[in-house]
């Protein structure tokens, strides 16, 4: 039997060749047949998926097209107001629609001709060196379902609004394109699962939640922050903000369930780079007492 361990909706694959997806009880469908069966068809779309492959289509339900719909004309909203300015560029650039729900080949196409980044599609979580080491291939694994549509202003899974409208929009610039890239090249390199685990714990609290002052105010350029329209209501006020410090955020605790109470800013997208370009070589060279430190 083949199990896909994921945090929250596992994948599993029975020796039949029957896939499903398991729901926790507090999971928002898990008491809807209907949106559980659609799950395991797409799950099962991306278990037979193999690299070099075509992407294949998700034939998605009218009222998950509505979702998505209200869902991005949200986002978009509050990103003029919260994006960052390196964020907001790639969102320009990608251009994506409200009106209709695309497809994840469409996104990855378009993406693939402004940075050479490209999508493939995954059931669920994807384990820490297949996922970060396949980012310096310019791939990053996506998932194609929507979150249900009984909570659509926050989701811990990462749905298609979590992958196409944040990740898709940061790949879609050039700079932050290129730290996706560095990361990939850093895990593929990376020695032992304490410098993957400390890459991973970095990722979060930058590319996932990490925000950036401009002007002297804080914006948002991380992925999970920016597909959330309930976080980003609320994180200037909510939550404490501190400087960019690598001893703290890797000891900071996180559940991928709950909004973030803490996040870490960059006084600018220069000093992002800075502080990416220091710890890399850490993890590449797997230094526990830097990646500790």
């Amino acid at each position: 039997m083949f199990e896909e361990a994921t945090v929250y909706s596992p994948v599993i694959r029975q020796d039949s060749g029957t896939v499903s997806v398991v729901f926790a009880e507090e999971h928002p469908g898990a008491q809807d047949p209907d949106y559980q069966r659609h799950r395991a068809v797409i799950a099962e779309l991306a278990l037979n998926y193999r690299v070099g492959e075509p992407v294949p289509e998700v034939q998605y339900t009218a009222a998950e097209i509505e979702l998505w719909g209200m869902v991005v004309a949200d986002l978009q909203a509050k990103h003029r107001r919260y994006a960052s300015a390196e964020f907001l560029d790639g969102s320009r650039r990608l251009a994506l629609p409200t009106d209709r729900l695309p497809q994840l080949r469409e996104v990855s196409d378009r993406v693939r001709a402004l940075t050479g980044f490209h999508f493939t599609p995954a059931a669920g979580i994807v384990g820490l060196a297949d996922f970060y080491g396949s980012l310096a291939d310019g791939r990053f694994q996506a998932t194609q379902y929507i979150r249900h549509s009984s909570l659509p202003r926050f989701s811990p899974e990462p749905d298609m609004v979590h992958e196409v409208v944040g990740h898709g929009n940061a790949l879609a610039n050039q700079r932050l394109a290129a730290l996706y890239r560095r990361v990939g090249q850093a895990a593929r390199r990376a020695s032992g699962t304490e410098a993957l685990e400390a890459l991973s714990q970095v990722f979060w609290f930058t590319m996932e939640y990490g925000l950036v002052r401009e002007d002297g105010v804080p914006k948002a350029y991380g992925a999970s922050l920016l597909s959330s329209v309930g976080e980003l209501e609320q994180f200037r006020t909510a939550v404490e903000v501190r400087p960019l410090d690598l001893p703290a955020m890797l000891h900071q605790a996180y559940s991928v369930e709950d909004f973030q109470p803490v996040l870490f800013c960059a006084e600018s997208f220069d000093e992002l780079e800075a502080f990416y370009a220091a710890f890399l070589p850490s993890i590449e060279a797997g230094e526990p007492a830097l990646i500790r430190a």
